[in-house]
């Protein structure tokens, strides 16, 4: 009889209004990490005025909510193998909304430190937003739609500065937590007819109902699936002659050809999927990516502190003065706004090349580009030239980025794509946490020069392990 797998019936419906829906819904997630993230710009200023807490305290709202992250990434990645896409969902966006709304509501700077840290566990799910939205994608233009995925985010950090200007004018934090978990919200009444991944459906042996949602697809896109029987690898397309049903053909063939699967799904999954990444064929990518995450994390963090501190500190270390942090509302707005737009020609850069180039051929070229961009900064600049090279760098470092946030989902077969995404991620949250050490400590102490090499030495490395990544997955299936 013949057959097909997931990745046939998508590349013959094309990229239709299913894909469209499921974008939406995916790039609302997004939009809503990217305002909880970009919060902690302003929050750590006025709640530390409101409570006067000491500068530490307030470093340590932000450093929590990473931790949180950290956390989150890696269990919502075992959760999304183990039980589904759908089920973390639901459960990481309950989790964001919920207490990001009570976060407003906190008496005191430590329940707010607390509130805050478990909103930072929910935003960890990011990865699994996107990996679930890259599982409806056909192999052919995978790239191109990750890119405009990636917009959600730009738009998401744009919309929280437009919201901090207006709300914290006129009203104040309280406010701005509220309304910044709306985002999650809208999600919620959604959620019903939102799909689960037909590979993940595959890769748990429920064939069934993963051609119930590609056909529920085909519908949508006006398309219709390839004839035969759906399978899970392309390598099972053989004929058989039985008088058995498909469906326990299918069971058959799964059982038999399948049991690493049946082993993630067991008691010791985490450590059977553990196992699985660091196993022979998939060691050098799985090190690799944890290397290029935490060096990505690291230069896009620390280039957005770098752009709020540059200047500030070549006046106070040219005059022999004590660098503080002495930002004018106005001043940190501005910055962010010219932060956020640095990355729509970096998506742009990066859609038009990696379709093209490649995935591995883009990163080592945007990171050595970003490279290229910071090393100039270890020298004092006029305040113009050192906006257009930092430009630049965000520019390149988020197209790096986001060809990274598309590449590792498809070098990890279905049965662990979340689990090494989400360690892969976690790892990265680590260099968001460490990098304002660099960032902000070296420069206090007049250290420019030495912060910069840091952040040059990094971004090298990083290129040079694009360039060692062992498989290029441009037009590639996924597993």
């Amino acid at each position: 009889m013949e057959t097909y797998t997931t990745d046939d019936a998508l590349t013959v419906m094309g990229f239709g209004k299913f894909q469209a829906l499921v974008l939406a819904y995916a790039g609302m997630g997004w939009v809503a990490e990217a305002m909880e993230v970009m919060l902690l710009s302003f929050l750590g200023p006025v709640v530390r005025e409101e409570w006067n807490v000491s500068p530490q305290d307030e470093s340590i709202l932000s450093s929590v909510v990473f931790a949180g992250m950290l956390i989150g990434a890696f269990t919502w990645g075992f959760i999304s193998d183990r039980y589904g896409r759908r089920t973390v969902l639901l459960l990481s966006t309950l989790l964001t909304s919920g207490l990001g709304f009570l976060s407003a509501l906190s008496p005191n700077y430590f329940c707010l430190l607390a509130l805050r840290f478990f909103v930072g566990i929910g935003v960890g799910s990011g990865h699994v937003f996107s990996s679930w939205f890259l599982e409806f994608v056909p192999a052919g233009n995978r790239g191109t739609w990750m890119v405009i995925f990636s917009f959600f985010w730009t738009i998401g950090t744009v919309l929280e500065a437009s919201l901090a200007w207006v709300v914290l004018s006129a009203l104040s934090w309280r406010w701005l937590l509220a309304l910044s978990s709306l985002p999650c919200f809208l999600l919620l009444p959604f959620f019903r007819i939102t799909p689960e991944s037909p590979r993940y459906l595959c890769a748990q042996n429920r064939m069934i109902d993963a051609r119930l949602v590609l056909e529920r697809m085909a519908n949508a896109n006006q398309a219709a699936l390839p004839l035969g029987v759906l399978t899970y690898h392309g390598e099972t397309k053989i004929n058989y002659i039985t008088h058995t049903s498909e469906d326990e053909h299918l069971i058959r063939v799964r059982e038999k050809e399948h049991t690493v699967v049946n082993a993630i799904s067991s008691k010791s999954g985490a450590i059977a999927a553990l196992h699985k990444l660091l196993s022979h064929n998939l060691l050098r990518s799985t090190l690799l990516l944890w290397f290029v995450y935490y060096a990505s994390s690291f230069a896009y963090y620390g280039i957005a502190l770098l752009t709020s501190q540059l200047s500030d500190v070549n006046r106070s270390c040219s005059s022999d003065l004590i660098f503080e942090m002495h930002q004018k509302d106005d001043n940190l707005y501005k910055d962010t706004f010219i932060t956020s737009l640095a990355e729509i020609p970096g998506l742009m850069l990066s859609a038009l090349l990696v379709d093209w180039f490649g995935r591995k051929a883009t990163m080592c070229c945007l990171m050595f580009a970003c490279c290229a961009f910071v090393g100039p900064l270890a020298l004092h600049q006029n305040e113009l030239f050192t906006t257009i090279l930092l430009f630049g760098a965000r520019a390149c470092g988020t197209g790096g980025t986001i060809v990274l946030c598309l590449y590792a989902p498809e070098v990890y077969p279905t049965s662990v794509r979340s689990t090494g995404v989400g360690i892969a991620t976690s790892i990265g949250k680590i260099g968001g946490v460490v990098c304002p050490l660099v960032a902000v400590g070296m420069l206090r102490s007049c250290h420019q020069m030495a912060a910069v090499l840091v952040f040059e030495l990094v971004l090298f490395l990083a290129g040079v392990a694009c360039i060692l990544f062992p498989v290029e997955t441009k037009g590639r299936e996924m597993d």
